[in-house]
This record gives C-alpha cells, structure tokens and sequence, in this order.
C-alpha cells in the first residue's frame, strides 16, 4: 500500500462543520491513502501567530515544513471553506513535476475581488482586502525538504508580516511552481464549471447568506453524507 498523503487541512472552531465536509469529499473520491492532520492553534505546541485575518490558521500553514520535520512532500488547503470535487491523489501526483527545482506549488491567481465584504452575516465578517498574489496561500502543494523552506522556524512565521508569509517572500519567484486553475477554483469570484476543488472564499453554503452560492450544491451533498446514519431517514 502507498504511503497516505499528509493533508494539512485549516481548522477554524467557527466553521467546524467546514472542516468535516472537506474531509468528507475528499474520503469519497479519494484512490490512495489520506493523512488528515488539522492546523488547531491549540495542537501546534503553544503556537499562536495569529496577528490579524480573518480565520484562525492564517499563519499556521506556513509551519507545515516545520510539522514535517522539513522533509518530504505534504499538502496544505484552507480546508474549512472548501470540497473536493475530485481524486487528491492526481494533485499529489504534481509533485513529481516540480521535485527537484521548486520549493512550493500553488495556483496562482490573479484577480481584484466582486465582493467587498466576506463572512457575511456571521461574527466572522469581515472587508474582503485586495493584495498581490491573493488566495494563492489557500492551497499549497509544499516540498518540504526544499532548503529553502527551512527558513520557516514557528520563530520566524511569529515575527513575520503577513504579507512576507502569503507572498511567499523567503523564496525567489522562480522557486514556485504553478498549480492548474480548477485546483482552487473560487466561488463566487471566477467560473467553477471544471472545478476540481472549489473553494467558498467568501463563506461556506453552511452560513445563510452563501446558502445558494454558485457550486452550493457541492457542499450540501457532502455535508449530507458526512452525517449519514445507518437507518435514519
């Protein structure tokens, strides 16, 4: 049997049910092994780089080199505001592309928000910022045994800005690969039609104002199945 793939996946107690849903989608159509390991502030050895943003492991991702003792290969999602839509393992199968000459891979997006507010309606909402690189931390296909990204100590993701961390700034532009469109595809922002992970940036279907956003119906199937009960009705 193949060795599981390490999926660090965001976990915001805010939107747990998000959570839940993203691992469901991903166990139905998963072909190998999954490794689901969820960024929870109060799992990660008192570390608490939160410093601004909107959900509670904006900066626990870039610790993922660190978790895997900077060595190997592991993906990273927001996770809690996202479904997959097809099978994980041809995203881990990019790797292979990028092996020898890449610190990280990611799609990357290149747009100006519809939307200026996100998290509507919730405790959570919030502006919905324009910046460089937008959203292109939210899925991060990481080589972690790259030198380069043993730069990334819990003591420096602490000390750094934002914008040093999600602009990816300890690694020249040449040292990230590029990630095809549909693996992080927006909703509400860009067209999901071919989406193999869609992601609800601006809030989960499970918060009423997104109840009906575009690719919706994605995640209320996953959530159905997520509570599937022998028996109930």
């Amino acid at each position: 049997m193949s060795q599981a793939i390490p999926l660090y996946c965001g976990f915001d107690p805010r939107e747990a049910a998000g959570y839940h849903v993203f691992c469901q989608s991903v166990l139905e159509r998963s072909s190998v092994p999954v490794a689901f390991i969820p960024l929870h502030v109060p799992m990660l050895a008192n570390f608490d780089g939160q410093k601004d943003g909107t959900n509670a492991f904006i900066y626990s991702r870039f610790l993922v080199p660190y978790l895997q003792n900077y060595n190997g290969w592991a993906i990273f999602v927001d996770g809690s505001d996202m479904v997959c839509l097809d099978d994980i393992a041809k995203l881990w199968a990019m790797r292979e592309q990028f092996q020898f000459n890449k610190a990280l891979a990611v799609v990357k997006h290149d747009y100006k928000t519809k939307h200026k507010r996100k998290y509507i309606g919730t405790p959570m909402e919030a502006d919905n910022a324009d910046y460089p690189g937008k959203n292109r931390s939210s899925l991060i296909l990481w080589n972690c045994g790259h030198y380069a990204n043993r730069r990334l100590t819990p003591e420096l993701v602490k000390e750094s800005p934002g914008s040093f961390l999600h602009r990816f700034q300890w690694v020249n532009e040449d040292q990230i690969g590029e990630l095809p469109q549909e693996w992080n595809a927006l909703s509400g922002e860009q067209d999901i039609s071919c989406a193999s992970l869609v992601h609800y940036t601006l809030g989960i279907p499970g918060f009423e104002h997104y109840r009906h956003c575009d690719g919706a119906d994605h995640w209320h199937r996953a959530r159905k199945n997520a509570m599937n009960i022998i028996g109930e009705q």
